[in-house]
C-alpha cells in the first residue's frame, strides 16, 4: 500500500492519509493514484468520516511525481503524446476530480517538501498548515514540464492569478513566511509536533460542527466561486432549506438558548 488510513486517535470524526512512500520522498505512483481515489470515496460514504487530515510520511509531504521514472519514461510517464495524455485524463487528474467532489473538510498537514504535483495536492485541501521550513514549489517548468494534474487551475485559485504565475513561471521555491504572505498556507508550525497540534485543533474544531451543515457550507463556497450573484444566492436558498430543516439544526439553537454544548447527531 502507498497510503495510509486510520482514524486520529485524539479526535473523534478526524481521520489521518498519509502518503506513505517515503523512500521516494511520497511522490506519485500509479498504485498511489488509485489508493487515494478509493479512499475518498470511502470516506465520502462513511458517516464516521468528520474530516480529513492529509499528510505524508518522513521528512517530505510530496515530492510530485516520480523523477526516475520519468527519466526511464516508465509507468504513468510511458507512452507517446497520445499515449500520456490519455495516461493523465485517467490516472492523476482523477484525483483533483475527486477531491473537488469531496463534500468533507480536507486539512493539509504539510509536513515538508510539497513541491510539483505534491503542492497541487496540497492546494486540493481546503485547508494547510506547514512547518516553517517546508519547501513549496510548482517546480514543473524546472523540469521542463507543465502542471499536468491542474496545478495551474488549482494554484490561481489558492493565491490569485498574479501570484501563481510567478511561482509556475519561474518554478522557485518558497518556504514558511512567504506562503503565509501569499495565502497558500493558513498556518505555519515551528516543528512536527507543532504541527499535529495545530492540525488536531482545527480538526477538532470542524468535527464539533454539525456535519450536514458543514458539508452545504463547503459546497456553498467552492460552487459560489464564479457563479453571478442571482444564482448563488438561488443556491443559498436551497442549501438553507435543507440546513434549517435538519435535527442538528433545532439542537444547536436550543444548545444556545440553554447556554450548553451541543450533541451533534449528523441528522
Amino acid at each position: 500500500m502507498d497510503i495510509r488510513v486510520h482514524a486520529d486517535e485524539q479526535v473523534l470524526g478526524a481521520w489521518w492519509v498519509t502518503l506513505d512512500r517515503p523512500e521516494a520522498r511520497n511522490a506519485y505512483s500509479e498504485a498511489m493514484v488509485e489508493e487515494l481515489v478509493s479512499a475518498f470515496d470511502l470516506m465520502e460514504a462513511d458517516p464516521a468520516v468528520r474530516c480529513v487530515l492529509l499528510t505524508g510520511a518522513g521528512q517530505a509531504f510530496s515530492a510530485g511525481g516520480d523523477l526516475k521514472q520519468m527519466l526511464a519514461h516508465e509507468g504513468m510517464f510511458a507512452g507517446d503524446a497520445v499515449g500520456l495524455r490519455a495516461r493523465y485524463q485517467q490516472g492523476i487528474q482523477r484525483i483533483p476530480r475527486r477531491l473537488a467532489r469531496f463534500s468533507k473538510p480536507v486539512i493539509a498537514a504539510i509536513n515538508g517538501a510539497a513541491v510539483g504535483a505534491g503542492l497541487d495536492l496540497a492546494c486540493m485541501a481546503d485547508m494547510r498548515v506547514a512547518v516553517r521550513t517546508a519547501k513549496l514549489g510548482s517546480t514543473f517548468v524546472g523540469v521542463g514540464l507543465i502542471p499536468g494534474d491542474g496545478g495551474a487551475y488549482l494554484l490561481a485559485r489558492t493565491i490569485g492569478f498574479p501570484a501563481a504565475l510567478d511561482l509556475i513561471l519561474t518554478a522557485r521555491l518558497i518556504q514558511g513566511d512567504e506562503a503565509l504572505r501569499l495565502g497558500l498556507v493558513h498556518a505555519l508550525a515551528d516543528d512536527a509536533d507543532d504541527l499535529m497540534t495545530q492540525v488536531r485543533a482545527r480538526a477538532q474544531r470542524l468535527c464539533s460542527l454539525p456535519p450536514v451543515a458543514l458539508r452545504l457550507a463547503k459546497a456553498a463556497a467552492y460552487r459560489s466561486w464564479d457563479l453571478p450573484l442571482d444564482a448563488a444566492l438561488e443556491l443559498a436558498a436551497t442549501y438553507q432549506g435543507v440546513a434549517q430543516n435538519t435535527e442538528d439544526h433545532d439542537e444547536a439553537v436550543r444548545a444556545f438558548l440553554e447556554k450548553r454544548e451541543p450533541v451533534f447527531t449528523g441528522r
